[in-house]
């Protein structure tokens, strides 16, 4: 990518203010665009017409197209692992065809599903029971994309839950296990564990430890696990009958894994039926990411405002904002999707990036986020720029009125945002209180809202697991396009290995079975204060 002139690009907006954009009628319809019910504005933006041609040449330049087919066709993108990138496969159409190796691997995902729907049913109907009776919990164990996307389902989909209640155990720390496992009947709780190689440590630890505290009620506790895995050899040691283990290929990152075998928690949560829509909304995406021109395409201008937000005019960090209580988890899931897809420092040859790689990604849902860092966005000095969005309508019809005073609020801080508070203004507004003199200024200063400050806007009809399907996969996508551009790998992960290898090494040193030689003085010293 052309950052040179990229830079040069953001150097121009210098000094001019969102709203002076506003002064073409059309800009609002020229930068939004619609798909499927979603409605993406990012209008309040400091992008203009021409870095926005800019960037769309790049991405042509970049091959974004022909990348995107091969990620669909099941060429081996992930260059340094070897392997193809097909998490949408696991969404495909019946009748599609994706090769890998020369093999059509639609059937094996389908068989898979129909596979993971009659468990799901035979949960939910109480045709498969525990030693006490028709199964009233399911415990998911899983970390990182075997835990953030399920959760974040789950509860994004809470109004269509109606099978058995749902729980996630997922750090190492003993606490989040024994609070997940309190008040629950071991007799009448189903636990999945999930991890393809059956070998993760935190995960099979927690797996260990739920298994022992069944042990005490349950006669056969093999018989109420059920795995997410592809080894047979280890989830038999375990006693997880095979009819109970669903596995999925190396082509499926765990960040991206929810559409298969890992969205088991999820599919017994809501049934078969609505999981398909959740599939069905993904593939909507998949078939707009596809189709539609660049210009009017949603991943790839959602990749294209982030790139002019961070690489172009520094903005180090960016805030998914939900304006959805049950997306609470959603800023999460997000942040490992992008930080760890994009979160590399060489490119797809292995030389050094030529500029900064992914943003920092976090938030939280509105309006509590607007009691908490909100002060920080509008007055403090680094401009962090903010992707709300927001549905229509709620679930809860006699109520409303907040779901009114809810979608005031995200409109409102978009608003104020980008039209700040000038010292006129609030000038005006102390003088009307009876300021006067330096009291007067001092105060007035206090309410200046810089002002000029971006975001985007998504709004959708209504939660649906049509629309969260679309949702995911929409910034899926953007992951993608972004990883593109920047000429990296998104779909290994090696920076999760060094610490888990360390953390390894010093078990027995912390047990005393080994001494910290060749340790830095400071683990040392922390060894030694945890150990007196």
């Amino acid at each position: 990518m052309d950052f040179q002139t990229l830079a040069s690009h953001a150097k121009r907006t210098q000094g001019r203010h969102i709203l002076d954009l506003f002064k073409d009628a059309g800009r609002a319809m020229a930068f939004s665009t619609h798909a499927d019910g979603l409605l993406f504005d990012y209008s309040k933006t400091n992008l203009d017409r021409d870095a926005l041609e800019f960037l769309l040449a790049e991405a042509e330049r970049a091959g974004l197209a022909e990348k995107r087919d091969a990620m669909f066709s099941g060429a081996k993108i992930n260059e340094t692992e070897g392997r193809a990138v097909l998490h949408t496969a696991l969404r495909a159409a019946f009748g599609t065809v994706v090769e890998v190796d020369g093999e059509n691997v639609i059937p094996g995902v389908r068989a898979t599903r129909d596979r993971m729907a009659e468990f799901a049913n035979a949960v939910r109907d109480g045709s498969y029971i525990g030693q006490g009776g028709k199964i009233t919990d399911v415990v998911n164990i899983g970390i990182g994309g075997s835990d953030l996307g399920p959760v974040m389902a789950v509860k994004a989909l809470a109004p269509y839950c109606n099978g058995p209640r749902c729980h996630f155990i997922s750090n190492i720390d003993g606490a989040h296990l024994a609070d997940v496992l309190k008040g629950l009947n071991p007799e009448t709780t189903l636990v999945i564990v999930a991890s393809k190689t059956f070998t993760t440590i935190e995960t099979m630890t927690n797996a260990a430890s739920a298994k022992a505290w069944m042990e005490a009620l349950v006669a056969d506790p093999g018989a109420q696990f059920a795995a997410l895995s592809t080894s047979a050899e280890k989830t038999a040691d375990f006693g997880i009958d095979a009819s109970r283990v669903f596995g999925f290929e190396d082509w499926v990152g765990g960040r991206y894994s929810m559409w298969g075998p890992i969205g088991l928690s999820l599919m017994i949560a809501i049934g078969p039926e609505n999981f398909a829509d959740f599939l069905a909304g993904a593939r909507a995406m998949d078939d707009h990411f596809r189709k539609a021109d660049l210009r009017q395409n949603l991943p790839v201008l959602l990749a294209l405002v982030g790139i002019w937000h961070h690489q172009g005019l520094g903005y180090a960090t960016r805030a998914v904002l939900p304006y959805e209580q049950r997306l609470e988890r959603l800023p999460a899931y997000l942040q490992q999707l992008e930080m760890e897809s994009n979160g590399k420092r060489v490119s797809m040859d292995g030389a050094d990036l030529q500029s900064v790689s992914g943003p920092v990604v976090w938030g939280e849902p509105g309006t509590n986020g607007q009691h908490a860092f909100y002060q920080l966005i509008h007055q403090g000095t680094a401009i962090v720029p903010c992707e709300f969005m927001v549905g229509k309508q709620g679930f809860e019809a006699d109520l409303s009125h907040h779901h009114h005073l809810l979608v005031a609020n995200c409109l409102a801080q978009s608003e104020a945002l980008m039209k700040g508070r000038s010292l006129a203004e609030a000038t005006e507004i102390m003088a009307a209180k009876g300021l006067t003199g330096d009291e007067l200024d001092r105060q007035a200063r206090h309410r200046v809202f810089p002002g000029n400050r971006p975001s985007i806007t998504l709004i959708y009809d209504k939660l649906t697991p049509f629309v969260l399907g679309q949702i995911v996969a929409l910034y899926e996508h953007r992951v993608f396009v972004e990883g593109v551009m920047l000429g990296i790998n998104s779909y290994d992960q090696w920076g999760v290995e060094l610490g888990k290898e360390l953390a390894l090494a010093l078990g027995p040193v912390l047990s005393g079975e080994e001494v910290p030689d060749g340790k830095d003085s400071s683990t040392r010293m922390l060894v030694q204060h945890l150990q007196s």
